[in-house]
């Protein structure tokens, strides 16, 4: 199989095609596998979740809440569910309270997670930008500045989940998209990590600034026992063995399934 397609694309490399067209036919098969298929898809990121999840989830934790668009979507389908919002931007903070002032399931945390405690510099082009970093991203390229900035309490999710866990034995749904240092908040688990079911996150052009890799992620994840699905248009497919051509660096979402719990 691998012999007719390496023979198909021989044929089409070699046809004098435009390099619009040979860019365009590119961006769609990365697309057809998800990969830069992560921006505004909020909708099909949580159906993709819930399709892999053997039981309704009681709980989701919502790391890098922003303005609560994912929480919001999440709440939609299981109304019922607690919901543990942490975003450190004090000006998305300040909208976060009052849209879930009417829901007492839902707790937000005016902090970053990482794997130390302390204070940090979030760095953002805006108050409340959905680019807000740990990390001063170099977007020059775009044409967008990191000079805004605010320093936030940082916090490691196994020492805030101490005083939850015994509702909680098991983690149903964590959602992690912090601009780069989804490695970070992983480590800052700790052992809790094991009672997670399902883990989404984002890998990027964030990366790049923060020099982590997808091979980091798949072997994180392979050590720790978890599955990784890629989310795509046709749902979420698995990713059964590390290559790299999975460097992709345009958003695209993760999911790692603990297999404890598969």
């Amino acid at each position: 199989m691998k012999a007719v397609f390496r023979r198909i694309f021989s044929v089409v490399a070699a046809l004098p095609l435009p390099q619009k067209v040979l860019s365009s036919v590119e961006r769609s098969s990365a697309l057809g596998q998800g990969k830069g298929w992560g921006a505004g898809t909020i909708a099909q990121e949580v159906s993709a979740c819930c399709s892999l999840l053997a039981e309704k989830p009681r709980l989701l934790v919502d790391i890098g809440g922003n303005r609560g668009a994912y929480a919001q979507e999440f709440l939609k389908r299981f109304p019922d569910a607690s919901v543990h919002i942490f975003e450190p931007s004090s000006y998305n903070v300040n909208i976060l309270k009052p849209l879930f002032s009417s829901v007492s399931a839902v707790n937000v945390v005016g902090a970053a997670l990482s794997d130390k405690s302390g204070k940090l510099t979030l760095y953002a082009d805006k108050p409340g930008s959905g680019l807000g970093s740990l990390s001063k991203r170099r977007l020059d390229h775009f044409g967008i500045d990191m000079n805004e900035e605010e320093e936030v309490p940082v916090i490691r999710f196994d020492e805030y989940w101490k005083q939850f866990s015994s509702v909680f034995p098991v983690i149903d749904y964590v959602k992690i998209d912090v601009e780069g240092h989804e490695l970070s908040v992983l480590e800052g688990f700790g052992d809790f990590l094991e009672q997670v079911k399902l883990i989404q996150f984002e890998f990027g052009g964030c990366n790049i600034d923060t020099r982590t890799f997808f091979q980091d992620f798949w072997y994180f994840f392979a050590g720790k026992d978890f599955s990784l699905y890629r989310i795509t248009p046709r749902g979420a497919i698995i990713v059964p063995a590390y290559r790299e051509a999975d460097e992709f660096f345009a958003t695209t979402n993760y999911i790692a399934i603990n297999k404890r719990y598969a």
